[in-house]
């Protein structure tokens, strides 16, 4: 079991672009979520597909268990989504020792673009790139399971 810490950050300009180091385009479904839990399938390039299982209510700090599955039969699960297939391209962007995850959403959820950070470090503020925009960790709306639920969050600034 690994504990997953998150931090989300709404992005402020496409500086990040000229630090990408990878692409990988991500096609992702939930086939349960609850408020405590959720079943994540994902499958990466088109060639790879994992099962998450997240535990925990507190979205910074969940249980979380992962598991290959055939391709095959991850694309099969996938008349069993419920809610939004969530179409993006994930961009591992390094910036201070630390690799942010920027996904760039499309199909329904076009024009959303979110970082994210995942580190057990407690990163000062003062050390986070300029391209970061506002913080929204542990906002709900910005989770992928609410996002494949509910769609397109309200943006509030």
């Amino acid at each position: 079991m690994a504990k997953e810490v998150e931090r989300k950050f709404l992005i402020r300009d496409e500086s990040w672009r000229k630090a990408v180091e990878r692409s990988v385009a991500i096609i992702q479904f939930y086939l349960a979520i609850s408020a405590e839990r959720s079943v994540r399938m994902r499958i990466s390039d088109g060639k790879a597909a994992k099962l998450t299982l997240k535990f925990g209510s507190d979205l910074r700090v969940r249980d979380e268990f992962e598991y290959p599955v055939p391709l095959a039969e991850a694309r099969e699960m996938m008349t069993f989504a419920i809610g939004n297939i969530i179409r993006k391209t994930r961009h591992h962007v390094r910036h201070g020792g630390y690799v942010y995850e920027v996904d760039v959403f499309n199909d329904v959820l076009d024009g959303l673009v979110v970082a994210e950070l995942e580190t057990t470090d407690s990163v000062p503020d003062a050390l986070l790139p300029a391209w970061l925009g506002r913080e929204v960790t542990g906002e709900l709306r910005f989770s992928n399971a609410s996002l494949a639920l509910n769609g397109f969050p309200e943006l509030v600034p």
